[in-house]
């Protein structure tokens, strides 16, 4: 009989130290966060200064929100191009230059129509009181579609600019060294190829990706994106340069060499993740079909649910003792019962640790 409950333990023991089990979460998820904005239209990312929130909205306008007050300031877009809003195509990507409070500059990802072919495009503006004018184009030209798109961008801590480029629903796209799609790329924020980039006279830092669509870093400087599997198999990536993640060729944990298997992956479950931040051994991460906020422990594996609304969320932005989430019911995929999209808050403290 000791034998018996000595070999049970042992399997108990093992089956809970697998880092890619998803463990049911057992701290108390938050359902009543403070709600800050509402009757946004599908908002795609979260910035902030100085208590001042910029959320760009896919539909092609970015809007200014006071964290006090949640007062929603509309601000005008002049651009070169027309933002094209087709499938899941539009304004993506925006994040403030380092130097924000001296250049009013930032960087914004969008689609756009070239020769009737979708394409995505890196630019830079800057502010002048509400408005947000064109001054340079980075990189223009990276193949797009209805679909995978990529979108968004982030200034590392290396003073880089990371952009994620879909496989525009070509899955050979991502295996192909002469096009973008299917790739994280790495630019100087002038628009340059960095000297140290691992290809040669290219912007491509990583390849072998599906749709990724989350980038983060923590303290030590490890790179993290997630990315969206095919119908399931969605995954955590540490970013190394030059490196392959597999896709179309692999997937979840299949193995093959010089290619790399995700840290995490959903297994036959969907979350379709989508933006991520870090904090405190951890990374944040909103799920669009998944429909929670969700915890990854890197040193564990540990899964937790952190927010369950029951809608789409799209992004995540740590500021101290605050996560903020953004919503998005508008999108044509989202919780039927919510037609509204939303600038939320929660507080950390109230995470397990």
């Amino acid at each position: 009989m000791k034998k018996i409950s000595l070999l049970l333990l042992f399997f108990i023991v093992v089956g809970c130290s697998n880092k890619q089990q998803l463990d049911e979460p057992v701290q108390e998820t938050i359902s009543n966060p403070t709600i800050i904005a509402t009757n946004l239209t599908i908002p795609w990312m979260i910035t902030k200064t100085d208590g001042m929130f910029l959320i760009p909205e896919r539909v092609g306008k970015l809007s200014e929100i006071e964290e006090a007050t949640g007062k929603v300031i509309p601000q005008q877009l002049l651009l070169k191009r027309r933002i094209l809003h087709e499938g899941e195509g539009g304004f993506l990507g925006f994040t403030l230059a380092p130097n924000f409070s001296d250049s009013n500059q930032a960087f914004m990802y969008h689609t756009y129509e070239e020769d009737g072919e979708i394409v995505n495009r890196v630019i830079l503006v800057e502010r002048n009181g509400d408005t947000w004018e064109e001054k340079r184009v980075l990189l223009d030209g990276i193949p797009g579609g209805r679909i995978h798109n990529g979108g968004r961008i982030k200034v590392g801590p290396d003073q880089k600019l990371y952009v994620t480029a879909g496989d525009a629903g070509v899955p050979e796209n991502a295996q192909d060294l002469t096009k973008l799609a299917g790739k994280i790329l790495r630019m100087n924020l002038d628009g340059s190829i960095p000297s140290d980039n691992p290809f040669t006279n290219t912007y491509i830092y990583s390849y072998g990706h599906r749709n990724p669509q989350g980038l983060a870093w923590d303290e030590k400087g490890t790179f993290y994106s997630t990315e969206h599997g095919q119908s399931a198999h969605d995954e955590i990536n540490v970013i190394e340069p030059g490196k392959n993640y597999g896709w179309p060729i692999i997937e979840g944990n299949e193995t093959k060499t010089n290619m790399v298997t995700p840290i995490f992956q959903t297994g036959e479950e969907t979350w379709a993740p989508s933006g991520i931040d870090y904090a405190n051994g951890k990374l944040y991460i909103a799920t669009l079909r998944g429909s929670k906020v969700r915890s990854y422990d890197i040193e564990t594996g540990r899964i937790d649910v952190v927010l369950d609304i029951k809608s789409r969320m799209r992004d995540v932005y740590i500021e101290e003792s605050k996560l903020f989430t953004i919503t998005n019911n508008r999108d044509g995929r989202g919780n039927p019962k919510e037609d509204d999209d939303k600038l939320l808050s929660l507080p950390l403290t109230g995470i397990r640790k």
